[in-house]
Order: structure tokens, then sequence, then C-alpha cells
């Protein structure tokens, strides 16, 4: 029989659930809202448990911090989040025990990271973020994670604020930081400036040239940390076309040409996997990876 590769892209907002060929084809895939752990936890088994006999590994990534030192006691839990009810929750341990399968767990980001590093040839240094209801990043170096004790925070690394920001006093809306990416970047971000919705802004206002430059402050960070070969953004906020091209011209601005880097239109990038499928793709390569250790 064929085998069957799971991945759980588990979100904040969201689980995204599927099973793959050995092709990393998509064989089935569902989504549900991310509630409570226990209900979001038991839909999660159900749909795994219909592939049981022709699964070879699942892999997990999840929305975080999380705990991915396996000698830790918390290794497989979801830590300190801002989630509510999700803190300190035994993700890995839930799910695993209704399976005789072995499991990988890792960030959503490092999900697509891999997942990206993966269809895009030649290239083995890539750094992924997303940017949406909150943000986070994986980076790939040589095939391999970036990280050491745990994974990489890169969302709450502090940038310099914007003179609008600084005019009104806006520190953004992350509850544990004053001036970190994530709390000035990040979806919620957009509403708390304008009182908007994101989706519902119009394209000409000033607030994405804001937000265009804290998120090129992410991409000269990653360039001047990883040296990769290509950057890449997903996520509902880059999804709108206006913000890409925004992003690189305040990159190359913020540069000012002090490290050599590719064109912008092919270093600064969006997803070649389409429909946010990078997580899902980079998820079942992992579970084959597992499953063959």
């Amino acid at each position: 029989m064929p085998k069957l590769y799971g991945s759980v892209e588990a979100g904040g907002t969201k689980f995204v659930c599927a099973v793959g060929d050995e092709n990393f084809q998509v064989v089935e895939k569902v989504q549900f809202p991310t509630t409570t752990p226990s209900e979001t936890i038991k839909k999660t088994v159900e749909f795994f448990q219909r592939f049981e006999a022709d699964l070879a590994g699942v892999a997990i990534g999840s929305f975080g911090p999380i705990d991915i030192d396996q000698n830790s006691k918390t290794y497989g839990y979801i830590t300190k989040t801002p989630k509510p009810h999700w803190s300190n929750v035994n993700l890995v341990g839930e799910i695993s025990k209704h399976f005789k399968v072995p499991f990988y767990f890792t960030t959503d980001v490092n999900s697509s990271a891999y997942g990206e590093s993966l269809v895009r040839k030649g290239v083995e240094n890539l750094v992924y973020y997303t940017i949406g209801t909150g943000i986070g990043a994986g980076a790939i170096q040589r095939g391999e994670f970036i990280g050491g004790t745990g994974h990489t925070e890169a969302g709450h690394t502090y940038v310099a604020l914007h003179p609008q920001d600084v005019a009104h006093e806006f520190n953004g809306t992350c509850p544990f930081h004053n001036g970190c990416l994530e709390g000035l970047a990040a979806g919620p971000s957009l509403e708390a400036r304008t009182g908007i919705r994101g989706e519902l802004i119009e394209q000409n206002s000033d607030v994405w040239d804001v937000q265009a430059y804290y998120i090129a402050q992410a991409a000269v960070q990653a360039t001047l940390l990883y040296r990769p070969q290509v950057i890449v953004f997903g996520g509902g906020v880059m999804a709108q076309e206006h913000m890409l091209k925004r992003v690189r011209e305040k990159f190359d601005s913020l540069m000012n040409g002090y490290l050599p880097t590719p064109d912008a239109s092919e270093y600064i990038v969006i997803p070649a996997i389409v429909e946010n499928g990078s997580a899902t793709y980079g998820n079942f390569a992992l579970a084959k990876k597992v499953s063959e250790r």
C-alpha cells in the first residue's frame, strides 16, 4: 500500500490538516477554526484516524512559542502564548497518543520555510516570514533549521519607530513588548492605528507605507543576520500586490547598498506554493523525514 504523510498547520486562527501521497500531493485537506484545545485537537485526531492504516508519519507546524527541545519535560507543548486557553497545552502528546507513527514538531513558519526551500531550485538558504494576525519567521541554512535551545522568534525583534508612530506615540499592539515588529506591523496594528480593518483600508492610505517600513526592516535584519538567497513574505497582509512593491522600495532605501543582494524583485518575494500551501508541503516532507529515521 502507498504511504501517506500527515500535516497539521496549527494556526492561532485556524487549523489546516492534510494527508499527502509519496509525491507530497494533497490527498485530502480540511480546515476548521482554532477554538478550545480540546475541541480543536479532537477534530484533528478524527481527521487522521480515517487514514490511520496508511499513515507513515505526521508533522505539526504550530503557532508559538512552542517547546521543540526533545530533552525537555514540556517537549511538544505550546508554551506562554497570548492565544487564550492555549498556554501550556501538550499539543503533540494529545494528538500522538492516538497513533503509532512518529511525529515531527516545529513552528508553522519553519514548516513554510522548509516547503519553500524544497520547491525553489538551487535554494538552500532562505528566510520565510508570515505577516498576518501575528508575525513569525523561519530560517533555513543549507537545508537545516536555524535554532539552538529553541526556535527563533523573529516577530518580536525590536524595530525603529516610523516618524508617524513617534508623533502619535503608537508603540504597537504586542502585549509583551513595546516597539516590536509584530506589534507594529501585524494585521491588528492597522486597525489599532486607523479604526478600520486592514482589508477595508484604501490602497492609497499612508498607513501602508508605515507598515511597509517595518516589514522592510525585517528584510534588512534577515539579510544582515542570515545572508539568505531569498526572503519570502507570506500571510494575508502581503497578499496585496501593492505591499510587495512598497517593501522592496523601502528595503533598497534602508539597506543603502551596504551589502550585495540580488535585485529586490528576485530577492523579496511571495510564496512559490499557492494558496498558503507552503507549510503543508513542508510538513509532508518533514513527516517523511521522521518516518525514515
